[in-house]
């Protein structure tokens, strides 16, 4: 019986040659990345991910979808004026790694007090009653109260926050979320939305996109290179692209959670279940936006007018006028009729939006009417939304997501940014953490 379990002589000596033999063999795989960190996506994280990796001695490749870099944060200047079709503002500009950049690149921002020149609001086209204006102004601070105010602990929609504690804003509550994050009130957690950071905010009139353009000169990025599929059961890991697959010790992934959920990048292993529960616990908001160019009037409005309209079917939009004296106005909306819309495309989304526009100001609108152009991230496959939202019942899914996974894949963006996500700021911060635990592992 001894013999069966004490190992013979050939076999001792088999696994002293063995051993180091496993061991070179591992070595050798490791040796051969091509790269200390791969990075996914020439987003806000993916550029900050990569000069941070710079900094820190480690060797990156950064692989970008798109034919251009700064994900959801562009500045177009397809209508001969430009303006920022995602992320606009530098949030919480205190401790938004955005807003050392730009002072680096000396790229001028200024705060958003002076961005307001009063406001309407209409519902199909008629304005309300100056009482009914206020009311409605004032129903979501009221409604943020009786959010605030709730104590059972239960994550709740905001849909079903206002039913139970302030019924009376209902509508409040649907353009808040509309407006705000995109989504209708029913699919938002109240919990995810209450942790989020706030303070002073900036804005960038020569564009946040242009601004993230800038920080990107330095970077060697492979654009029009979707990473297809990522193998991380070797001792390294294997991206797939287009051109050629790549091997990398680790991997930041800075995709969108739209494009997490879509399949598009085919994992081997599987993500473990708590990584996916967490995914599937997010989803993408659809903050949409549409530009206007007008030429000949202003039609009597100030420079940062808003004004609002409520449609019949429960949608909101925003009119903002002339922002930094463009010759524009962009309207902002968000929702179903926002995924209606940009999947429509974007000569049905001008055409209707438009058609809101002059149903308010006049055929002149229609007269000086020159141009349009349609943001629609919802219908955009290297984005699906516009930044993510946490799903009733999931506020802690963003914390969970933000976990490396075997040391070796690392989620950064928006949605993995704690108490800063949905910002370009908290896509930053996000990214900053991902590499500097990285470098620690070395």
């Amino acid at each position: 019986m001894i013999s069966r379990v004490l190992p013979s002589r050939r076999a001792i000596a088999s696994s002293l040659v063995a051993a180091p033999f496993v061991l070179n063999l591992a070595a050798r795989a490791e040796a051969r990345a091509d790269v200390d960190v791969a990075i996914i996506g020439a987003g806000a994280a993916g550029l900050v991910a990569g000069h941070r990796a710079r900094e820190k001695g480690l060797s990156t490749r950064i692989f970008e979808a798109r034919s251009r870099v700064g994900g959801r944060v562009h500045t177009d200047t397809s209508l001969g004026a430009a303006f920022d079709a995602g992320a606009f503002y530098i949030h919480f500009s205190e401790r938004n790694p955005w807003r050392e950049i730009a002072g680096a690149l000396k790229v001028p921002v200024i705060d958003d007090s002076g961005l307001w020149g009063g406001f309407e609001v209409f519902r199909e086209g008629k304005p309300l009653a100056l009482s009914e204006r206020w009311r409605r102004r004032g129903a979501f601070g009221r409604l943020s109260a009786a959010l605030d105010a709730e104590e059972s602990g239960a994550d709740l929609s905001f849909a079903e926050a206002a039913r139970r504690y302030a019924p009376d804003y209902a509508e409040a509550a649907g353009g808040l979320t509309l407006l705000s994050l995109g989504e209708e009130p029913d699919r938002v957690s109240i919990r995810d939305y209450q942790r989020l950071d706030s303070g002073e905010d900036l804005v960038v009139p020569s564009g946040y996109g242009a601004l993230l353009e800038r920080f990107a000169q330095p970077l060697a990025i492979d654009l029009a290179t979707p990473v297809t599929a990522l193998d991380w059961s070797g001792p390294a890991i294997r991206l797939e692209t287009p051109k050629g697959d790549i091997h990398a010790r680790r991997v930041v992934i800075t995709v969108s959670v739209g494009v997490l959920q879509s399949g598009a990048i085919r994992f081997t292993p599987a993500l473990p279940a708590r990584s996916v529960a967490a995914i599937e616990g997010l989803r993408m908001g659809a903050l949409t936006k549409v530009a206007l160019r007008f030429e000949g009037t202003r039609f009597g409005l100030a420079p940062w007018t808003q004004y609002f309209d409520q449609g019949t079917t429960g949608d909101l939009i925003n009119f903002e006028f002339w922002p930094f004296e463009a010759p524009l106005v962009v309207a902002h909306f968000g929702g179903n009729f926002a995924r209606m819309l940009a999947k429509a495309g974007e000569a049905e989304a001008v055409r209707a939006i438009l058609a809101r526009l002059v149903a308010i100001l006049g055929e002149d609108a229609q007269k000086a009417f020159r141009g349009g152009r349609l943001a629609g991230w919802s219908a955009d496959p290297y984005a699906l939304g516009g930044y993510s939202i946490a799903l009733p019942g999931h506020a802690g899914a963003r914390d969970v997501l933000a976990e490396p996974v075997a040391e070796r894949l690392f989620f950064a963006g928006e949605a993995s940014a704690g108490i800063a996500s949905m910002t370009a700021g908290g896509a930053a911060l996000s990214a900053q953490r991902a590499i500097d635990t990285i470098a620690l592992m070395r």
